[in-house]
């Protein structure tokens, strides 16, 4: 089958390459896909350039890659499926992550071909198409768990998403809207119209004006753009709002390359337990196989309709990463083989 490859670390440009490589050999709980589409995220570029090095100690590989093949989101047509695989069967069309577990690593989902355990996958909602599903796993895994994780959101709060018409706000400001909340997108003057299209009630352009300065409360700020200091966004919470952050380093621009942003994590981490506006911290997740039946509900119910910017095909995997980093995507950037 046909593969984008790496065998070292390093800039997209350089360290990728379309070669034929061997189909995956799936086990006995894994199911065989064959990819119809994949989606290109930050923690993508994170586990090629294997950046920040902490990331390599935890599970990536600590000098190349333990796996070749990058990209984790997929959605495609079951090929076959292992002995004990019960939720699927040849034919069925499915999305999901490519890997169970939460880690920053290649998943094998810029390929032909991947073999995927079976309780990473979902069965794909009818009426979206392969390349809207490849785009919802990881970005929808982190809205879900930030925005409803320990019960956040509540119907009637007021919700304001920093960086809200990238690939995880886009999907943010439909599932605070199906959650019942009022909802504020802040982004750039481009995105604001498909921000506003997408449900939220008030759209701000960051380039004009600090939403921190309006004299507005919030009950919950999201930071997906992770640009907004704990000091400014006190000022804009109500006494028991929260400010929730994901961390996103702009691809090292923001972070050093050892640690990246988790200084930042635990510094808030720390706080925690002093500050009210701070959510407390939890190291338990849900499950992909809760989560992937959460987002296929909202897609099955349309609540939850993905945004995509552009599709390239497999070789031009660095070019898609590329066009990443700049920041300018408008939703989500899909893999077609």
């Amino acid at each position: 089958m046909k593969a984008i490859v790496q065998d070292k670390y390093g800039s997209p440009d350089t360290v990728l390459q379309l070669r034929e490589i061997d189909k995956p050999v799936i086990g006995d709980d894994e199911v065989l896909v064959r990819v119809r589409a994949a989606s290109v995220h930050p923690d993508v570029w994170h586990a090629v350039t294997g950046r920040p090095y902490v990331l390599r100690l935890m599970g990536a590989g600590v000098f190349r890659p333990k796996d070749s093949v990058p990209g984790t989101d997929v959605a495609g047509l079951v090929e076959s499926v292992g002995t004990d695989v019960t939720r699927f069967e040849p034919g069925d069309e499915v999305f999901g992550e490519t890997r169970t577990e939460h880690q920053w690593r290649n998943g094998g989902a810029f390929a032909e071909f991947v073999s995927i355990p079976q309780d990473a996958l979902a069965l794909k909602p009818r009426g979206i198409t392969f390349e809207q599903a490849a785009s919802v796993p990881t970005s929808g895994l982190i809205a879900l768990s930030n925005l409803h994780g320990g019960g956040r959101i509540q119907p009637g709060q007021s919700v304001l998403i920093n960086g809200a018409g990238g690939g995880v706000g886009t999907i943010a400001v439909q599932l605070a809207k199906a959650y019942g909340a009022r909802v504020t997108g802040v982004d750039c003057t481009e995105k604001l119209e498909m921000i506003r299209s997408l449900g939220a009630d008030q759209v701000i352009d960051y380039t004009r004006e600090d939403f921190t300065q309006r004299g507005e409360r919030y009950d919950l700020i999201f930071d997906v753009a992770s640009n907004l200091s704990l000091s400014d966004c006190k000022r804009a919470l109500v006494p028991t709002g929260t400010y929730v952050l994901i961390g996103h380093d702009h691809y090292g621009a923001a972070a050093g390359r050892i640690f990246g942003s988790f200084p930042r994590f635990f510094k808030l981490m720390a706080l925690s337990p002093f500050v009210c506006q701070l959510p407390k911290p939890s190291f338990s997740m849900p499950s992909k196989k809760e989560v992937m039946a959460v987002l296929a509900e909202f897609l099955e119910a349309g609540k939850l309709t993905p945004v995509i910017d552009r599709t390239y095909p497999l070789k031009e995997v660095p070019e898609a990463i590329r066009y990443l980093q700049g920041g300018g995507a408008v939703g989500k950037i899909i893999i077609t083989p």
